[in-house]
């Protein structure tokens, strides 16, 4: 089985929400990936981070994104 080396986060934010509101979630995503990737013996800090958002109509689903490993040198690569 091969193991993994990137990992996602979702979330749908309403339009309508205060910036505060959006910036608090925001940190909270950034935070739950990090204690997510130590939960699963990655080092945060080895990790490469990506934010993506896509427009749903009221809301925006805001994905972060981590990569490690061959994902993070092949992104690497691309740039």
């Amino acid at each position: 089985m091969s193991k993994h080396t990137q990992a996602h986060m979702s979330r749908s934010i309403p339009k309508s929400q205060s910036e505060f509101l959006k910036q608090r979630t925001l940190k909270q995503m950034e935070y739950y990936m990090g204690a997510k990737l130590i939960e699963v013996g990655i080092d945060p800090k080895v990790a490469l981070y990506r934010w993506s958002t896509q427009d749903k109509g009221s809301s925006e689903e805001w994905t972060y994104s981590a990569y490690w490993g061959e994902s993070r040198a092949e992104i690497e690569q691309a740039e």
